[in-house]
């Protein structure tokens, strides 16, 4: 009896020891999932989360939240030094700036040169440093500053009269990026062969003119002239992808010196909706369009005479020096005759956005300023079709702009050849000068397949769609059936047409309501034949210009037959 009742409490014991042991462990697990859940929301924080959960005054000295490290020992130390920087500065600004400065004068000046140039007493400031760490054969360092300076600059200028003007530059306002590049990574102590600095971005840069002793303003066209010089100079002379670079140790570092890497081919298809600067008719607009802004670097197209809606179809070709960080802007004006134009605006495209070697087609709103994004005006868009071909990638694509005779291929054996961007710039003019015009002749074959979401019409809430195809050169006319009562027709009809220069083509869709006393206009779509020549065919959706959200779909294929002929 005894030994049954020791058995039944040894069985209750130890299921009382089971049971309290899974209890506990499922307490500790549970808690480690806790814990875990926990962690994973720390790593999920953002700084605004962390601020939300401290707030500020309890923050030790050593936490920031930038990624701009704070200078406020750097600008002690500056500050300190600045006498001795600003006459190494005034010096190196001389020698840089001048030569450009006389390369840019205005046609109205004989001579244009520094009679006096010192920084002033007052430092710039640096408002943080970032380390950028991409290229691993080298170190990239950018410094934020600002410099509100007092500076004595005077120009000399003297007029093609004999006039000679003093000129003082004055109330100089500057914020940017400075970029400092410590290249290449040697073993050898400081531990890198060169330095190299530019001026990687400038976010403002304001100042007057003011002939001592007198009136700049009394000089009609001087003042202008003088501030786009001075502006091209520093455009040319320092601000990125130029860069000055200093050898620390021996070496040979041209591979780190400016050179062209492709080119930009742009086409200026068309704007549409473009705000009306004319109070009697419409606006005579006009586009700039440019990469580098430098006077010989920036090209114009003709000038729409009354349209809000001007079709251009203009080629442009930009050389390009950085896709990485290089941009391409576009501003449209209205022209004014006599008077100076009236800006419109304007948009910007990122060449890093760009897949070499494939064409992109893009619609861009305008905007009135590029760096502030206050005004909501609708100011209209601008159509541009975008092909940028890089320099030792002429067998991975065809660039149907480029001629046959001057070859990518040496091409860019002259420009990695030449030792700085001017003689890259002069080779490239020479070589446009060699080049042959292309004519590209072929047969061009339109499935006009289908609509989706056309304008209602008639009262019946429907419409009876057909479609106009017409090459603009040309003007030659196709037109499909008329499909009745429907919104989202389906025509699946074929049209050849002959085209005898197919890069400066192009193809032009209206569809029309038809009507039984005439026919009403739905809207259109307009496109150049370059996607098409490159790739062969193309199906794809189109947006209906003149609607909300109408496409049209359609099918394209080129059949080639290439002509050269001598400009």
């Amino acid at each position: 009896m005894g030994f049954v009742v020791g058995l039944l409490l040894g069985v209750v014991v130890g299921v009382g020891l089971v049971m309290v042991f899974v209890r506990s462990e499922n307490a500790r697990s549970k808690s480690r999932g806790q814990l875990a859940a926990s962690v994973v929301a720390f790593a999920r924080m953002t700084i605004e989360d962390s601020q939300k959960l401290l707030p500020a005054e309890f923050y030790p000295s050593w936490v920031v939240f930038s990624q701009c490290q704070k200078l406020k020992w750097l600008n002690l130390e500056l500050t300190k030094i600045w006498p001795y920087v600003n006459e190494a500065a005034s010096e190196l600004i001389r020698n840089s700036v001048e030569p450009i400065l006389e390369q840019y004068k205005p046609a109205i000046l004989a001579s244009l040169k520094f009679s006096k140039l010192t920084l002033g007493t007052v430092a710039p400031q640096f408002t943080g440093v970032s380390i950028i760490e991409e290229d691993k054969s080298g170190i990239t360092m950018e410094l934020e500053l600002q410099w509100d300076g007092n500076p004595s600059i005077i120009l000399d200028i003297r007029t093609r009269l004999g006039v000679a003007l003093p000129v003082q530059v004055k109330n100089i306002g500057f914020t940017g990026v400075f970029r400092l590049i410590f290249k290449p990574l040697v073993q050898e102590f400081p531990c890198f062969g060169a330095v190299s600095y530019s001026l990687r971005e400038k976010k403002k840069l304001d100042f007057t003119l003011k002939v001592v002793g007198g009136d700049i303003s009394s000089l009609p066209g001087i003042s202008n002239a003088l501030e786009g010089t001075i502006r091209d100079a520093i455009e040319d002379s320092i601000t990125w992808p130029v860069r000055k670079i200093i050898s620390i140790l021996p070496g040979d570092y041209s591979d780190l010196e400016l050179k062209p890497v492709g080119i930009l081919e742009v086409k200026l298809v068309q704007a549409s909706d473009l705000t009306n600067k004319d109070v009697i008719g419409k606006s005579d607009p006009f586009a700039v369009l440019y990469i580098r802004p430098l006077q010989d670097r920036m090209k114009t197209s003709k000038t729409i005479n009354n349209d809000l809606n001007p079709i251009w179809n203009e080629h442009f070709e930009f050389i390009v020096e950085d896709a990485t960080t290089q941009n391409l802007t576009v501003k449209i004006y209205d022209d004014e005759g006599l008077q100076p134009p009236e800006f419109i605006g304007c948009a910007q495209v990122k060449l890093k956005d760009l897949q070499p070697g494939k064409v992109k087609d893009v619609w861009l709103k305008l905007v009135k300023d590029l760096e502030v994004q206050r005004d909501k005006k609708d100011r209209g868009q601008v159509h541009l079709e975008l092909l940028y071909c890089p320099y030792g990638m002429e067998n991975e694509f065809t660039n149907p702009f480029a001629s046959q005779n001057l070859s990518m291929t040496s091409l860019e054996k002259i420009l990695k050849g030449s030792r700085n961007a001017t003689d890259a710039a002069s080779i490239d003019r020479t070589a446009t000068k060699r080049k042959k015009e292309v004519i590209v002749r072929g047969v061009l074959s339109v499935t006009v397949i289908s609509a989706e979401d056309l304008p209602v019409m008639d009262v019946m809430g429907k419409a009876d769609p057909f479609v106009v195809i017409r090459m603009k050169k040309t003007d030659t006319r196709n037109k499909t059936r008329v499909v009745n009562g429907s919104l989202n027709p389906i025509w699946n009809q074929t049209f050849d047409l002959v085209v005898e220069d197919g890069l400066h083509d192009m193809l032009i869709l209206e569809v029309w309501d038809h009507d039984t006393f005439g026919k009403d206009y739905m809207g259109r779509c307009i496109m150049t034949l370059t996607r098409v020549i490159m790739e062969g065919e193309v199906r794809d959706r189109f947006p209906l210009e003149g609607t909300t959200s109408a496409t049209l779909q359609l099918y394209l294929k080129w059949a080639p037959q290439p002509i050269y002929r001598d400009c």
